[in-house]
């Protein structure tokens, strides 16, 4: 098995941007945040994003809460230091808005309900955000490191394909349509559908209700000369994401359907020509004894035949599950590597208790790095 050195890659002065993916369930936080507290204890400045709502980071880090900018997080006997921040989709919209249009025209994009709506639930927003908000963070120079909690979604790669969507619809027809009134005096969207007016209007009216054409039109028009810094910023976050400093860390279980998982995030990052450094294999088991499980069977039998030792022989049984589960985890690894033996592994025994403290993400972060 091809060894992934997580000491290695996070000493490594190259190394400025480490993306965590996988499925929902599989600690893709949890993996993040251990990963920036062991840089930062090996002198890194990192800084961890977060796109979890449950605030489990912000407790386990100590804090009361996150917000969209980087807090200091005081961490004892670190040689540098540790921020981190939740996203906050729509501040992050908001400040993009900011940023691209002038006073005037940015207070009447940010009260249009069309703005509030697709800010909220357009299809991929969270997902291009989180990749906005990497963006700045970079640009800002002020981390050595900087470690991404994807979003959680159906799609598990959204946050790939964010970036470019957005910038497809800033292109798209529908814009086209919805500005046009602004250039054929109000009956645009009727000479561009024509017959099928009325269903792009039932359409569109699902998503953004009543005012339909008038709101998103007026949005539009608000917003039309933003587009261009829509786009470029949206091209420089993908070539950001494909840029060497950049890694990849696919996180999965050591289960059948999150390998699976695993493989397509493996197969995809690989077809988009994205920097994969390897895969976390969380929460394992291995065999704390060297006993083999028919031994230890058998020698449980065997205490509770003469009724000695009941605890010890309840022990043996239960060291003859974990070898079980080892066994199984080892197999599913095993095809795993055989499919993708390119990709460098490591398995991350699991705690016994949920990490919930900072000297949780410490242990972690030791086992992330094979001690």
């Amino acid at each position: 098995m091809n060894r992934l050195d997580v000491d290695a890659l996070l000493d490594d002065p190259a190394t400025r941007v480490l993306v965590c993916c996988g499925s929902g369930g599989v600690g893709k936080t949890t993996t993040a945040a251990a990963l920036a507290v062991r840089a930062a204890e090996r002198g890194r400045r990192a800084v961890v994003l977060t796109i979890d709502p449950a605030r489990r980071l912000a407790q386990s880090l100590g804090l009361g809460e996150l917000d969209n900018q980087p807090r200091r997080v005081e961490v004892d006997g670190v040689k540098g230091e540790l921020h981190a921040m939740m996203l906050d989709m729509r501040r992050t919209f908001d400040d993009m808005v900011w940023q691209h249009a002038g006073r005037e025209r940015a207070e009447q994009i940010l009260a249009n309900p069309f703005y509030q709506t697709i800010s909220t639930s357009f299809s991929g927003t969270q997902e291009y955000m989180a990749m906005e908000k990497l963006g700045q963070l970079v640009e800002r120079d002020e981390w050595d490191l900087v470690v991404v909690d994807t979003p959680p979604s159906r799609s598990a790669l959204d946050f790939l394909d964010a970036p470019q969507r957005l910038s497809t619809v800033l292109d798209g027809k529908l814009i086209r349509m919805l500005s046009a009134p602004a250039r054929a005096g109000g009956r645009g969207i009727r000479k561009i559908v024509g017959a099928g007016f009325g269903l792009f209007t039932k359409a569109v009216s699902t998503i953004v209700g009543g005012q339909l054409l008038h709101d998103a039109s007026t949005f539009v028009q608000a917003f039309d000369s933003m587009f261009g810094g829509f786009r470029q910023r949206a091209q420089a976050t993908y070539e950001l994401l494909r840029s060497p400093g950049t890694g990849f860390l696919v996180v999965a279980a050591a289960e059948p359907d999150a390998l699976r998982e695993a493989s397509y995030f493996v197969e995809r990052l690989s077809a988009e020509r994205m920097p994969l450094t390897g895969l976390v294999a969380n929460r394992t088991h291995p065999v704390l004894a060297p006993l083999p499980a028919p031994g230890a069977l058998a020698a449980a039998d065997r205490l509770e035949r003469t009724g000695d030792a009941p605890l010890a022989a309840a022990v043996l049984r239960v060291h003859a599950d974990r070898v079980a589960v080892a066994d199984r985890e080892k197999r599913l690894l095993a095809r795993f590597t055989r499919a993708h033996p390119g990709v460098p592994l490591i398995g991350v025994p699991a705690l016994p208790t949920d990490v919930h403290d900072l000297d949780g993400l410490h242990e972690i972060g030791r086992r992330l790095a094979g001690e």
